[in-house]
């Protein structure tokens, strides 16, 4: 029974330990994430500082992911997730020792890191790992297990902010994520028994890259922009309308990331089973259609009953996502996956960073403003790759 559950799951000893890892890690990541907006307020940085630090983020997410595919195809999976766990505990202790918010965003360009450094290495690992035909399972197994530190994180987070306040709860829970790392480094070293060989197709040219991109990924890539314009340009934002527009408390907003998350935990697996049967881009198109409505249904919600089913709505953008990763991994060449995975999130979060900065000029503005900016991008975004989006049907 436990083999066939394992096999079902798509579930190894590499790929065991390495969702391990990704708990452990997560949930010091996640404890103070969903708060640092208040954080930054709170030592005085204002709205502006704000912008600069969701943009910095995505910027620095778009050349993590580029050199983080390219580390794991030089020096191998073990040796890279080593390297990407030192940056994370060398940026907690910038923020621990230094209580400005020069310093959080300083210690963002590592701290925050880890999880788009990393992902090529873990998703390259996971699909070598398993057969063809359980890609969308192992990656969607991936996707869960980060989820779950998504939902302990933010409830730490939120017992530690109501109990010590929005400066010093923050602090401890980079204390707390500090000693999280340290451990997952001990294990991950201990346990994986990843290649660590370098490898003569690691590519870092992105001219060189970018010639050996498909038609279909490039597609995939266009729409894919959009969409995350319609994500990141409320996202710093969401945490300000619940807290101060509609009032709820610090750890009501960890309960409400808890239904996110629980959301997304549910219909992963099943998902996951039919997507691995079919064609990948009905659910791509799904996940899409979920990211679009999200900041249209969060400007109606004026309560936390209505906030609820909005984040219900978020947790189900999730449907598509580890679908859409897996395709990205089918259409990449054989033999420089991470390479051209971290490619693929260079030039996408490079060019959705705009979209961040561009929030904090929107939010000023008006919520609704930023809000419906983004539900227009969401709209064009779904319906390009309804109508140019390509599917890898094996």
């Amino acid at each position: 029974m436990f083999r066939k559950i394992t096999e079902y799951l798509a579930l190894q000893k590499n790929t065991a330990v390495l969702l391990l890892m990704v708990i452990l890690v997560g949930i010091g990541e996640r404890i103070a994430e969903r708060f640092l907006p208040l954080y930054l307020l709170a030592l005085g940085g204002g709205i502006a500082s704000i912008g600069i630090f969701s943009g910095a983020n995505n910027l620095t997410n778009a050349l993590y992911s580029f050199f983080g595919g390219y580390i794991s195809d030089r020096i191998g999976h073990k040796r890279a997730l080593f390297l990407f766990n030192a940056m994370t505990i060398a940026g907690y202790l910038i923020v621990i020792l230094f209580p400005y918010w020069q310093a959080v965003i300083i210690g963002s360009f590592f701290f925050l890191s880890w999880t788009a450094i990393s992902m090529p290495a873990t998703l390259e690992l996971v699909t070598r790992s398993i057969p063809a035909n359980k890609h969308a399972m192992g990656v969607s197994l991936n996707s869960l297990t980060r989820r779950v530190p998504m939902i302990i994180g933010p409830l730490i987070g939120g017992v530690l902010v109501e109990w010590y306040g929005e400066t010093e709860g923050i602090r401890y829970a980079f204390i707390i994520a500090t000693v999280l790392a340290v451990v997952s480094t001990l294990l991950q070293q201990w346990l994986i028994s990843a290649p660590t060989k370098s490898s003569n197709h690691a590519e870092v040219n992105p001219a060189a890259l970018w010639k050996e991109m498909s038609a279909a990924l490039k597609q995939l890539l266009f729409s894919d922009i959009l969409i995350r314009f319609c994500e990141q340009i409320p996202y710093a934002f969401v945490v300000l309308w619940c807290v101060k527009g509609v009032g709820v408390t610090p750890v009501q907003f960890a309960e409400l990331t808890t239904v996110e998350m629980l959301t997304a935990l549910l219909i992963y697996i099943p998902v996951a089973h039919f997507a691995d049967k079919t064609a990948k881009k009905p659910f791509i198109i799904t996940t899409f259609i979920f990211f679009t409505a999200f900041p249209v249904v969060l400007l109606l919600s004026r309560s936390f009953t209505a906030l609820v089913f909005a984040f219900l709505l978020r947790g189900l953008k999730e449907f598509g996502e580890p679908t859409r990763k897996a395709l990205i991994m089918e259409l990449c060449p054989e033999h420089k996956k991470a390479g051209m995975f971290g490619f693929y999130y260079l030039l996408r979060d490079s060019v959705v960073a705009l979209a961040a900065f561009a929030g904090a000029w929107l939010w000023e503005i008006s919520p609704s403003v930023n809000l419906l900016s983004a539900f227009a991008f969401g709209i064009f975004g779904t319906i390009w790759f309804v109508l140019k989006g390509k599917d890898n049907l094996r």
